[in-house]
């Protein structure tokens, strides 16, 4: 059986509506996976059918229906079945269409959206910008978690700064999630993290860069070599900078993880 993402506008609102669609889809043996509104005046489904004629004799059928407007129908992309879910779309930059855009009361989204990414297979490399305390470790986290895969960080300040120079037994996996914070290593001058930061970016697995404007600064990747951008704001309004975040972080206590329970500084 196959899905089908159908996302339709509310021309004119009557009592019945919804139960005329779900009726039609009923009789050509069409089922209703999920459905929610997606917008206001907006309506989506998740469909499924085992023939795809019945898919298109529906298409038909509503299409000269003058109470809706039929706005998609399709196969269904990762931001229809998180619309279906959440009740509305992911915000996408209209310019740069990799980049993602999330404010904090949302986090249930971001995390949402991250777990997908990180269920798929295959190499990603995702940045996340964002100010501080805004939640963009936790979520990365939360979304590894959520997708039961391992994270592994390799440079943070989640609790106290970590600068890894090594890693040990499974941590090596390709099915890991690899976090690192791109001020952190920018600013760190142990060459071994440098070095341990180039193996991981080799691996064909999953790689979160926290500002990742920072970490190309001192790498040979670009903006253009991240899959995804995501950028958590407290505030819609909000500007990200880095120039107090960078200075916060070279009057931080400096240390290194050593990857077998403690720290060394």
């Amino acid at each position: 059986m196959r899905e089908w993402y159908f996302e339709y506008e509310i021309q004119k609102n009557r009592p019945g509506l919804l139960g005329d669609i779900a009726s039609l889809l009923g009789m050509l043996r069409v089922n209703i996976v999920t459905i929610n509104g997606v917008d206001q005046g907006r309506r989506g489904m998740l469909l499924r059918a085992e023939d795809d004629e019945q898919i298109e004799r529906f298409e038909l059928i509503v299409s000269t229906m003058d109470t809706i407007r039929v706005t998609k129908f399709r196969e269904p992309k990762l931001r229809d079945i998180l619309a279906i879910r959440h009740g509305r779309y992911i915000q996408r930059d209209v310019d740069d269409r990799k980049t993602f855009r999330f404010v904090r009361d949302e986090l249930g989204l971001l995390v949402d959206f991250m777990a997908e990414l990180f269920k798929q297979e295959g190499h990603k490399l995702i940045g996340i910008r964002g100010m501080p305390r805004v939640g963009k470790t936790e979520s990365v986290v939360a979304a590894s978690v959520s997708a039961n895969k391992k994270w592994v960080f390799l440079s943070s300040t989640m609790i106290k700064q970590t600068v890894r120079s090594r890693l040990a037994g499974d941590e090596f996996s390709d099915n890991n999630i690899f976090i690192l914070d791109g001020i952190v290593t920018k600013q760190s001058t142990d060459e071994r993290h440098l070095q341990l930061v180039r193996e991981m970016m080799r691996l064909p697995s999953i790689k979160v860069v926290e500002h990742p404007d920072m970490f190309i600064q001192q790498s040979d990747y670009t903006i253009e070599d991240f899959d995804y951008i995501i950028e958590l704001r407290h505030e819609p309004d909000e500007v990200i900078t880095y120039e107090m975040m960078e200075k916060n972080q070279m009057m931080s206590e400096r240390g290194s993880f050593d990857g077998f329970g403690g720290f060394n500084f």
